[in-house]
């Protein structure tokens, strides 16, 4: 789904009203937990957080105008999706991860490379994923991103 928004509230706003209440407290355990360094805003039509420019001034390898995208969730028709390039990145992060849903979810995992799907609001392990927020800061994700993703000269 497309939504035509400009800020992270305005988006927020547009979900539909069954999910907005779960989308709003997966925006809000993410704010309350990811690292001061990163910073919210819209990103590919999303809300995301990125590393700003006067972080890690290369920006992102794919459109070096656009800030280093981290973490993204929308809501989308069928689910709500929450991305985290870390758990991409970084295989021990995954492992850990995917070990420790099954102790906060009664659902079964549904994930892609960077993508966990939440068909059912009820199934978002809001501690986890606050938890996961806490394990990189803006420092650690260029340090993991440039020695997975940048090409070396």
């Amino acid at each position: 789904m497309t939504y035509s928004a400009n800020t992270p509230s305005e988006y927020v706003q547009a979900v539909d009203e069954a999910r907005r209440d779960a989308f709003s407290k997966l925006r809000d355990t993410i704010a309350t937990h990811i690292p001061a360094d990163f910073r919210e805003e819209m990103s590919y039509g999303m809300i995301g957080y990125v590393v700003p420019h006067s972080i890690y001034p290369s920006g992102y390898h794919c459109d070096p105008k656009l800030p280093l995208p981290f973490v993204s969730i929308a809501a989308q028709k069928n689910f709500l999706a929450f991305y985290h390039m870390g758990m991409y990145a970084n295989p021990a992060l995954l492992d850990w991860f995917v070990q420790e849903f099954p102790k906060h979810s009664k659902a079964k995992l549904d994930m892609g490379k960077s993508c966990v799907r939440f068909k059912k609001v009820n199934d978002i392990p809001f501690e986890l994923i606050g938890q996961l927020m806490e394990k990189m800061n803006a420092e650690d994700w260029v340090q993991l991103y440039e020695s997975a993703f940048r090409r070396k000269g």
